[in-house]
């Protein structure tokens, strides 16, 4: 059987696709990701380029077509513009846009055909008329079926976790059964004849999101009758303006409640005051927004306290920002001053006793937002909820994710008010209630009532009616995020912000009570026209289909020989069935009559859930095992089921951060995983570092990182040699220099530096069967990692005998002492040995002597007046601390300014910047480290608003060829 090399296993434009990979996460309305919450997606721009790259030939995998170099990458480039409008948001449903794509996919399908007609298996593994199934065994969020979908195929999505199945089903299964029909609801209906002929057609899903806004709108209208008398609108009197002249112009008016801001109490340590619930406040801070600042300010009246709400700047900032808190959970009494251990607010909680008292009102009006006091009668309110039923399901996992636990929250229930449970409880109620509307105004809208629901893949009124109900209910569950007491408010912007800042049930100890009914955060119309927006922009392409199954025991249902692009779970780094129960529990009280075999259980499926936490086995090493095994099986499944003419594409984003005295830096979790594909006989053929984060949301080293890694695998060659230990070191020295040069040419961040350099050298690795140390040993991953990192380290290092003596010499110094002083004798005799001298980095201008001591200059200290064009002594290290400075001084369009006038001089100290990365994380300088990387993550951008027709000089930095070390 012939196999042509694929576009992916040679180049990509890998700046486009990390620009818009990055742009993404900042587009909101309408975005799949905000259909429901889920972790670590992968960006659709990434997604839509892998796929598209692995099914189409690289030119060079057909001379006979491309008979040169020259023509093989004019062809490339032709590709590469096809991926780089691919990519852009905009395009997403252009269908002019994919059907090009398309063409290039079927195009490179029907080559295959042609050329293995007569092979064996030929029927079975070539027919022409249809394309190959994709098919991702760790669906999670639905990136990639989703974009795979877009592109043409038939997508198949499979994960143990019910909530990731119904987001799957929600964007690959529902919508394009129902695609190009138009609304059933009787607004539509009622429509005239002339009315109906002047909509435009209804595209992909738009007729069935029309339907989610109008049947979501009816709910909100029923949930108002019900339960609008639990968030009445504030009068403001007279009364309230002689305390507050501020609120005069509000005097007579209605103020709609945007939230209620809440403090966490328990009893007082004090033995004077056992009797009070002093508050946890975390800040007093209402707004900090300038000119418009408000806070609480505690009375203590006796024995008791009260909140008032003062405008302006508080007298003591630094008090009102930190409230009650001293530091992490310790507190302070707000009556007697005495500390609130965290010990001792765990046994509160655990005890029944921690309540939660009103601290704040915050009203919308004309002029904004204005905040209240709070009164007896607006806290009588909230507390007369009273919920018909609650979720009394234990909160499982681990305390470093899920926090709440030791305050005594060991159910779900708990981490509402009674008042949020009430309304989710009727918004709850009252989507079965649209559900069986839909299914009515369906049968009269013409759809055959067969009684089949949409999870026996029904298309007539009762399945319609379970697609509508389906979209209504994740949007319930949405909801949740908002609508519960692990949410904070945001002083700097004036609204309420979700709970899981981070992927944990975070314990929270001031919180907002949003208002479902008010226009702003947490509305609940607000989050079904969301949801409507992402309905409209899907059902393009064909069919999809979403079951459960864990990816180690199941491939059910799927179709055979499919191309695989998967994102599995990393090792023990996010416990997404414990995390996914928060929201499990109120999707099972939605559509359990509507997918019943998806919801039997009370709480998600874990115990096959494929992550190594030690918490649900005897100990680490047996969570590694077990995860080494499962994922093993699973790699084999895919490698055995996957369509031999395509590489398999896996995305993995987990840190190296183990450090083992003898074997260097390795990471149990990239051990484990490689060693899963390795035992499943798989070869890595390339590598990609696709970025995925904004650049300015890299905020500290641990763990962190800014890229995905794609490893592009292949089947081992069956006639794989063995290695010995010194051959493979002599490879890696070999290739992983080259390897690092085209990383670093793709403007790889350092802080991912370590993680794509795996790829290339994992590469080298697995071409052989074995690789035998000197005593006839295996070398294992993690002495392959170790060794990866070492060679990736001295090839760091010989980088330096680029970059000009002054240069060289401070790299040396700052490995030394960093930005302190040392000695002016150790500084120059260090200066003799690189060819330099102290005197002469003065008089460059990036050091101080003085009184025997030497110091680098900081950032912040160079010269603001430096012309680069003027400087008799330039050298990489100024450039590369000027830019810092600009850039921290002047965003982005300043650096740009100076990388004109640097032009071509620039190159060195870009590549400065990860051999200065390297060195500060080894010394645990993370400060510096953040600032060398924000630098390299920023350069594209400063290139490209450096690169306007006028500013040839700084065009010629920006020739990226976009290639990667790739075998």
């Amino acid at each position: 059987m012939a196999i042509r090399k694929k576009l992916i296993e040679v180049a990509l434009p890998l700046e486009a696709i990390n620009v818009a990979s990055a742009r993404e996460k900042s587009i909101r309305h309408g975005h799949p990701s905000t259909l429901h919450l889920w972790w670590a997606r992968r960006p659709l721009a990434a997604a839509r380029a892998v796929i598209f790259a692995q099914m189409v030939d690289d030119p060079s995998s057909w001379p006979e077509l491309f008979s040169t170099e020259k023509k093989q990458q004019q062809e490339r480039e032709r590709l590469f513009r096809i991926i780089e409008e691919l990519v852009k948001w905009e395009n997403s449903t252009n269908e002019t846009v994919l059907e090009a794509a398309r063409a290039e996919i079927w195009q490179s399908w029907r080559r295959a055909c042609a050329e293995n007609a007569d092979g064996p298996r030929a029927k079975e593994l070539f027919n022409s008329d249809v394309l190959p199934a994709f098919h991702d065994p760790f669906a999670g969020g639905g990136a990639l079926p989703l974009e795979a979908q877009r592109l043409g195929l038939e997508s198949y999505a499979s994960d143990l976790n019910p909530v990731a199945v119904l987001i799957n089903k929600a964007m690959i299964e529902i919508p394009p059964r129902f695609a190009g029909m138009p609304p059933v609801n009787p607004a539509w209906r009622g429509k005239s004849a002339d009315e109906r002929a002047m909509t435009t057609q209804w595209r992909g899903a738009q007729g069935l999101a029309e339907d989610v806004r109008h049947y979501g709108q009816w709910m909100r209208e029923e949930a108002e009758k019900r339960i609008g008398a639990l968030y009445p609108k504030v009068a403001m009197t007279a009364e309230m303006a002689n305390e507050r002249p501020d609120l005069k112009p509000y005097v007579g008016q209605q103020l709609t409640v945007i939230a209620w801001l809440w403090a966490r109490t328990v009893k007082s340590p004090n033995p004077a005051f056992t009797a009070v619930d002093v508050p946890l406040a975390s800040t007093f801070m209402l707004s900090t927004k300038a000119g418009k600042e408000a806070h609480v300010e505690p009375v203590i009246e006796g024995h008791s306290y009260r909140f008032t709400v003062k405008v302006g700047k508080p007298k003591d900032p630094a008090s009102a920002k930190a409230g009650t808190k001293l530091a992490r959970a310790n507190f302070v009494c707000l009556m007697s001053g005495v500390p609130i251990a965290g010990d001792y607010i765990k046994a509160e909680g655990k005890a029944g006793r921690m309540g939660a008292r009103l601290m704040a009102i915050v009203v919308d009006s004309e002029r904004g937002r204005v905040y209240l006091s709070p009164n007896a009668e607006i806290e009588a309110v909230a507390h007369a909820a009273s919920p018909t039923w609650k979720p009394e399901v234990e909160i499982s996992g681990s305390t470093q994710y899920i926090g709440v636990r030791p305050y005594g929250m060991v159910q779900f229930w708990q981490l509402y008010s009674n008042r949020q449970l009430e309304m989710l409880k009727a918004f709850s109620d009252l989507v079965q209630e649209a559900q069986d509307r839909v299914r009515s105004d369906a049968r009269c809208a013409g759809f055959n009532d067969d009684d089949i629901g949409i999870e026996a893949e029904g298309t007539g009124a009762r399945a319609y009616a379970d697609a509508v109900a389906t979209f209504l209910g994740e949007t319930v569950s949405k909801m949740t995020s908002y609508h519960c007491t692990l949410g904070v408010w945001r002083a700097a912007e004036g609204k309420s912000g979700r709970a899981f800042g981070r992927q944990a049930i975070q314990m929270v100890w001031d919180y907002p009570e949003c208002n479902p009914f008010d226009g702003a955060g947490g509305d609940w119309k607000g989050a079904y026209l969301d949801c409507a927006k992402v309905v409209a922009g899907l059902g393009f392409g064909r069919r999809g289909r979403a079951w459960q199954a864990a990816a180690q025991n199941s491939d059910g249902g799927l179709r055979p020989l499919p191309v695989v692009s998967t994102d599995p779970p990393y090792y023990d780094n996010v416990p997404y069935a414990d995390l996914s129960d928060f929201f499990y529990v109120w999707l099972r009280q939605c559509l359990k009559p509507t997918f019943p075999n998806l919801f039997p259980t009370v709480a998600a499926p874990k115990a096959d859930e494929l992550v190594a936490f030690a918490y649900r086995h005897s100990d680490k090493a047996a969570a590694g095992a077990f995860f080494l095994d499962g994922m093993t099986r699973a790699m084999h499944l895919l490698a055995k089921r996957a369509h031999p003419a395509y590489p398999v594409s896996i995305y993995y984003a987990f840190r190296q951060a183990e450090t083992d005295g003898e074997q260097g830096t390795a990471s149990t979790g990239w051990e484990t995983f490689l060693e899963a594909v390795i035992q499943a006989g798989l070869a890595v053929s390339g590598t990609w570092p696709m970025r995925t984060e904004l650049g300015g949301a890299l905020k500290s080293l641990r763990n962190a990182l800014a890229s995905s890694i794609v490893l592009v695998c292949r089947p081992r060659a069956a006639d794989a040699r063995t290695a010995t230990r010194r051959e493979f070191i002599t490879s890696l020295k070999a290739e992983l220099p080259m390897a690092l040069a085209h990383l670093q040419r793709g403007n790889i961040a350092p802080v991912d530096l370590a993680q794509a350099a795996i790829g290339p050298g994992m590469a080298v690795y697995t071409r052989y069967a074995e690789v035998l140390d000197a005593e006839g040993r295996p070398l294992s991953v993690r002495e392959a990692l170790a060794l990866i990192n070492e060679t990736l380290d001295e090839a760091l290092a010989e980088q330096e005998g680029d970059f000009d003596a002054d240069s060289r010499w401070a790299l040396t110094w700052f490995e030394q002492v960093g930005f302190d002083e040392g000695e002016y004798g150790v500084a120059e005799q260090l200066s003799k040995s690189k060819n330099t001298s102290v005197a002469g980095m003065v008089e460059a201008g990036i050091v101080e002597s003085k009184r025997g001591k030497v110091r680098l200059l900081r950032p912040e200290e160079l010269p603001e007046d430096w012309d680069p064009a003027t400087d008799p002594r330039l050298t990489a290290w100024e450039v590369v601390h000027q830019l810092i400075r600009v850039l921290g001084s002047g965003g982005e369009p300043a650096a740009a300014e100076l990388l004109v006038n640097l032009g071509a001089r620039a190159e060195p100290a870009r590549e400065l910047c990860y051999r200065l990365y390297a060195l500060c994380e080894r010394k645990k300088r993370a400060a510096d480290a953040l600032s060398y990387n924000a630098l390299v993550q920023s350069w594209p951008e400063m290139l490209r608003l450096a690169a306007d027709p006028g500013r040839s000089s700084v065009r010629t930095l920006a020739g990226v060829d976009g290639d990667l070390f790739n075998q």
